[in-house]
């Protein structure tokens, strides 16, 4: 063995780590390229055990396996000499490697071969050793014959069974079995102990048997060496009287007592103290053994700390304790305590913690290149502390050839300055009195120019925003320097955004898309230079842009999560959906898209939370999404009444499954199986957190309770039923409700009310008493009782007078409460008396006022409820219609109310006879009418004409015909025509006007132009104003020989070739208008439209309240230079009428006191300009606005 003792100081410390700083290993990569072409000093790479123990049996192999360039030769020593394998016939090497083999089949034995062997390794730049290899051969003897006597002992006393087998190599393990190889069966009162011996705490008359047997197991042998049995038979007193005489010749026999209970004594191990020395890394195994009776229990403690409770354990009922992987921490003193009921014994263990030498940093090879510097560090400890020597090439150091480049301190050896050629191999060697260590570190100095080892146009592709990392793995002796390019290679990269690592690794921390390109590195050292490109792709990260969403879904519903990604084109996207980090259930229901994961029908399973992974080959991005699925709750269950009372009764509940979605409020119903049996009646509310609810209840009632849960999804299912309640009569507690007087009759009054249900009644036997007396006149009531109705009559009673009444519920357990008194009338009858109408104010053609006095409040014999206006047109005042001919129409009504004394009537014809009268009335009816008053209605503009026509068209005149209008609305005093011409192109020609008499009904118009279309406006007029116009467009006849001459050139064959041209420029118009339309442009209709417009609007009349027409229709429109309002409106006149003053009609447009609420049935008058093609009705916006 190689040892070394030499002294070290802190010197040696400080000086190692300054070189520390200053020196720079190579590191030789391992591609086998680079290799190849180094020399290299040897290197142990595999060799057999320290302590080698061999099965003789077999061959021996001695591994001895090294490397390097070139590959080493390979020697033995054997007891630290020579080993000359040529001359040991049974002994060879393996080719190319260290190996030998030991051929003991022929019969030789393997003890002739024990030794201490030692392997050799050399070539040209170095010589490594291995182990000292300690080859010893395994050893199984057997046991010595030795007869065994019976054992026989008193029942209670402890017993020792020894083993004792033969010393083997490796030692054997022990166990105890019986003559059919079953195991013998151990306790906390029977046991094996590490030395192999059984240990009886003490015995029992069930421990007497005559097979035990120990046994012992070679591992290497795999042998099984067997003691001779041994007999144990207990007796207890009466057994021992019977069989002394038996037993007396042959055994011994222990005591004549009979044993007594004891406190525990240690059997194993004695005394009060021992020591237990362990080595670092291995077991401790300490144990106590007790005896006593009864049976001792032994537990075990650390006097100054803590038993490491990852690595102790208790073996064997307690009775061994195994520390793990002992530590320096360990040492300390261990305390056993065997207790039973009778006492107690200690026993303390005193454990040291020596320890074979460790590595704290082995040596390691060092390459380095001429003229640098260097360190081997060879640091270890132990207890004791170990001493280091360190060895050159097997030999010790300070044997070795002197080099003034190298200087050992200590644990270290400095290297400064080395020179081509110095390579060597250098052993450390660390040991104590417990062992040593042995490591082999070679120098090799190498003089080698650049290689770049990072394969040529390697692609890097990072994600933007992300670490780019380059690799320029290099290697030279002395170590290249490293230097990057970008693209072209004008200026070297430095400074930021780069950083350069010593490796020659190029880092761009925050890649961008910019940094795209070629990148070219350079390594350069003493003896040469050596480049390479690599390329560096910057892709768009993939980002997740609609992450999935939380959802909260009904059972058997869909749910749909969403996850919309951008990412690389360039880059291979995979889609994942996990559930709860794991896979997605083997569901069909289970539905994944390209963007979305579908779930068909939800169940309550699939509560969880979904993540969406996208991932690429060089990133991914995820999001997650809660799923949660609600339900209606489960229907309440185990309703219990507890706290019965009189009118009250406690009710609790189990909730049901709240299905995720909490519940809110609980309903409880009930039903009553007494008055309306089979129908549930809400009975109150409490909310979701309760479970328990204290019931209000009434007399007379058979309960029975459920109660139903609602949550945000809705109700659940009742609960069952509770048992049945029942209620005690009593007295009503309420009184009918909605009590009334009202006579039918005008000499009656009807008393009616709500009757009470059956769960208000009680109690049986449910009656009303009616009680009623006239106010003022009756002092006392007048009362009646009677059941199952809702109402009494009280007959003979006046006319509409006022009466108090009351009505009390009543059951057979007595009276309701006090009732209220309630005011009612007897009936009414028909009023009287008439009104009389003190005038009748006409304010417009179509608007008049009428005026009235009231009548005698005792003349309306009823409750005054308003007042009803009729009128009705008498006759036109027109002189052909003629005074003896009267035109009635049909009758209009107002109503107005109680208050009023006046009212307006809307709707009149101008120029017309009207008459009017008024009725009171009341609930009963109306009352007779007042004296018809009538009244006469100005005149107003006259209605439109009743058609316009042509009887006579020639090539320069139009001969005009017309009706006059239907409604006149007073003396026609004329007419007004006017005209203009419209050619093709939509251009207006002059307007003209002519005056035509009342009495005329045709004109001739002269010198027009020939084949001229013309647009008329014919009105007529009264003293009042013009009226509507009649519109209609006529057109002159063609000149026949112009006709003709235009036949002639429509035959030319230029003519026909022009008109086809314009036929298809018209087409390709027609299509580009048709798109234009489409995208909302202007046509030409509507440009005809804006051309063929009325050339002005009537204006209204200062003293007329309505309001002109307008009319849409398209032939209407105002001529150019015509004003309309902005608005599009016409503003009304300023009048202090106001809505209230017009009545009710008869067909409801009118409230009952007056205000208006709709169009009244009259015409008004119009003063626009219409068309006879379409002329609108009055609209109700315009008639309110002309009555406002």
């Amino acid at each position: 063995m190689l040892m070394m003792d030499r002294p070290r100081g802190c010197r040696t410390l400080l000086l190692v780590l300054f070189l520390g700083n200053m020196a720079t290993a190579l590191e030789v990569p391992l591609d086998p390229k680079v290799l190849e072409g180094l020399p290299q000093p040897p290197t142990i790479t595999h060799q057999s055990p320290k302590d080698y123990i061999v099965d003789p049996r077999e061959n021996i192999v001695i591994h001895c396996e090294a490397k390097g360039k070139p590959h080493p030769s390979f020697s033995w020593t054997r007891n630290g000499i020579h080993f000359d394998i040529d001359l040991e016939s049974k002994v060879t090497m393996k080719p190319h490697s260290g190996t030998l083999i030991i051929d003991i089949s022929g019969g030789d034995k393997a003890e002739a071969y024990e030794g201490v062997y030692q392997c050799t390794a050399r070539n040209e730049h170095g010589t490594a050793i291995s182990n000292n290899i300690v080859i010893r051969q395994s050893r199984s003897p057997l046991w010595s014959k030795e007869k065994i006597k019976p054992i026989v002992v008193q029942e209670g006393v402890s017993l020792v069974l020894q083993c004792r087998p033969p010393a083997g190599l490796p030692p054997p393990i022990i166990f105890w079995m019986d003559n059919n190889f079953q195991r013998l069966p151990q306790s906390r009162r029977v046991s094996q102990g590490l030395n192999g011996d059984l240990y009886f705490s003490n015995v029992v008359t069930e421990d007497s048997r005559s097979d035990y047997i120990c046994y012992a197991r070679f591992p290497h042998t795999q042998t099984i060496q067997q003691k001779q049995p041994i007999t144990v038979r207990v007796l207890n007193m009466d057994a021992i009287n019977e069989t002394m005489a038996a037993y007396l010749n042959d055994t011994d026999l222990f005591g004549d007592d009979p044993a007594e209970e004891r406190r525990p004594s240690f059997l194993v191990p004695t005394g009060s103290t021992s020591s237990k020395m362990v080595l670092r890394g291995q077991v401790l195994e300490l144990e106590c053994i007790a005896e006593g009776l009864p049976t001792p229990e032994v537990t075990w403690s650390k006097v100054s700390g803590e038993l490491p409770t990852k690595r102790a354990f208790f073996q064997n009922f307690q009775k061994t304790l195994q520390i793990m992987d002992v530590s320096e921490a360990d040492a300390g003193e261990y305390r056993c305590t065997a207790k039973n009921r009778l006492g107690s014994v200690h026993h303390t263990i005193s454990v040291t913690v020596k320890a074979a030498p460790y590595w704290i940093s082995a040596p390691r090879n060092l390459v380095l290149a001429p003229l640098e510097t260097g360190v081997l560090t060879c640091r270890a400890r132990g207890n004791p502390k170990p001493t280091i020597s360190w060895f050159m090439n097997g030999v010790p150091i300070e044997n070795a050839p002197t080099d003034l480049t190298r200087k050992v301190e200590d644990d270290t050896i400095i290297f400064t300055e080395v020179q081509t050629g110095s390579s060597a191999v250098y052993q450390c060697n660390a040991s104590n009195e417990y062992g040593y260590l042995l490591s082999n570190a070679f120098v090799n100095v190498l003089a080698e120019p650049p290689r770049v080892l990072t394969p040529l146009d390697k692609v890097y592709q990072v994600i933007m925003n992300k670490r780019a990392l380059l690799d320029c793995a290099s290697f030279g002796s002395p170590l290249p320097g490293i230097r990057w390019f970008k693209d072209s290679r004008s200026s070297v990269l430095d400074g930021d955004p780069f950083v350069f690592h010593e490796n020659g690794t190029l880092e761009i921390p925050v890649a961008q898309a910019f940094n795209s390109g070629k990148y070219t590195c350079v390594a350069t050292n003493s003896f040469g230079i050596s480049e390479n490109r690599v390329h560096l792709e910057v892709k768009e990260p993939t980002r997740i842009l609609k992450q999935p969403e939380y959802k909260v879904v009904q059972r058997n519903r869909n749910v749909v999560f969403e996850c919309k990604v951008k990412h690389d084109p360039s880059l291979i996207p995979t889609m994942t959906w996990l559930k709860d980090n794991g896979e997605l259930p083997d569901d069909e229901r289970f539905i994944v898209d390209s963007d979305s994961l579908t779930i068909m029908e939800v169940t309550e399973n699939d509560k969880g939370t979904y993540t969406c992974i996208m991932n690429t080959t060089l990133d991914q991005d995820s999001a997650s999404a809660q799923l949660t699925v609600v339900e209606k709750p489960d229907a309440p269950t185990d309703l219990e009444l507890t706290d019965p009372g009189a009118r009250s009764v406690q009710l609790t509940w189990i909730p049901g499954d709240e299905h995720n979605s909490p519940i809110k409020k609980f309903l409880i119903q009930y039903e009553d199986a007494l008055h309306d049996s089979g129908t549930w009646h809400n009975l109150t509310e409490v909310p979701g957190t309760k479970t328990t609810a204290h019931l209000k209840l009434s007399p007379y009632v058979h309960y029975s309770f459920r109660v139903i849960a609602r949550n945000e999804i809705g109700y659940s299912l009742p609960s069952q039923p509770s048992h049945q309640y029942k209620t005690n009569p009593a007295a009503p507690d309420e009184n009918p409700s909605e009590v009334k007087g009202m006579g039918t009759e005008p000499n009656n009054l009807v008393i009616s009310w709500k009757p009470l249900t059956g769960l208000q009644s009680n109690g049986p036997g449910l009656q009303y008493k009616v009680m009623w007396k006239q106010m003022h006149v009756d002092e006392k009531w007048t009362s009646v009782t009677v059941a199952n109705v809702s109402k009494f009559v009280v007959a003979g009673t006046p006319t509409f007078v006022p009466y108090e009444v009351k009505v009390q519920a009543v059951n057979n357990y007595g009276h309701g409460p006090n009732p209220a008194v309630i005011i009612g009338y007897s009936g009414e009858d028909l009023p009287v008396e008439a009104p009389e109408i003190s005038r009748v104010l006409v304010q417009n053609s179509t608007l008049a006022e009428v005026n009235w006095r009231s009548v005698p409040a005792k003349s309306v014999r009823g409750k005054l409820q308003g007042y009803r206006v009729y009128y009705w047109k008498e006759r036109s005042l027109h002189k052909h219609n003629g005074h003896g001919h009267p035109h009635h129409m049909e009758q209009q009504t107002l109503t107005f109310g109680e208050n009023r004394s006046h009212g307006k009537l809307p709707g009149l014809h101008p120029y017309s006879l009207y008459k009017v009268n008024i009725r009171v009335f009341n609930g009963r009816g109306e009352g007779p009418a007042s004296t018809s008053q009538q009244f006469e209605t100005p005149e107003g503009v006259p209605g439109q004409p009743a058609f316009l026509r042509v009887t006579d068209n020639n090539l320069d005149s139009l001969t005009l015909e017309w009706g006059p209008p239907h409604e006149k609305n007073g003396r026609l005093t004329g007419y007004t025509l006017k005209y203009h011409s419209v050619n093709n192109s939509n251009e207006l020609g002059h307007l003209e006007e002519l005056t035509v008499p009342a009495n005329e009904t045709s004109i001739t118009l002269h010198n027009l132009k020939y084949s001229t279309r013309y647009k008329f406006y014919f009105s007529a007029k009264t003293l009042k104003g013009p009226g509507p116009s009649i519109t209609e467009e006529f057109a002159t006849i063609m000149d026949t020989a112009m006709a003709s001459r235009q036949v002639d050139i429509a035959t030319q064959g230029w003519f026909i070739g022009l008109m086809c041209a314009i036929a298809l420029l018209i087409l390709v118009l027609l299509i580009v208008c048709f798109i234009k339309r489409n995208k909302g442009g202007k046509y030409p209709v509507k440009e005809k439209e804006d051309a063929h417009a009325d050339p002005e609007i009537q204006p209204m009349k200062d003293d007329d309240i309505t309001f002109g027409e307008y009319s849409d229709n398209e032939d209407h429109k105002p001529l150019k230079g015509s004003r309309t309002p902005s608005s599009g409106t016409v503003k009304r006149d300023e009048s202090d009428d106001s809505l209230v003053d017009y009545g009710e009609g008869g067909d409801g447009q009118f409230n009952e006191d007056g205000s208006f609420i709709g169009q009244y049935s009259g015409k008004t008058e119009r003063d626009t300009v219409q068309g006879h093609e379409s002329s609108e009705a009055p609209s109700p916006v315009n008639a309110m606005n002309s009555f406002v």
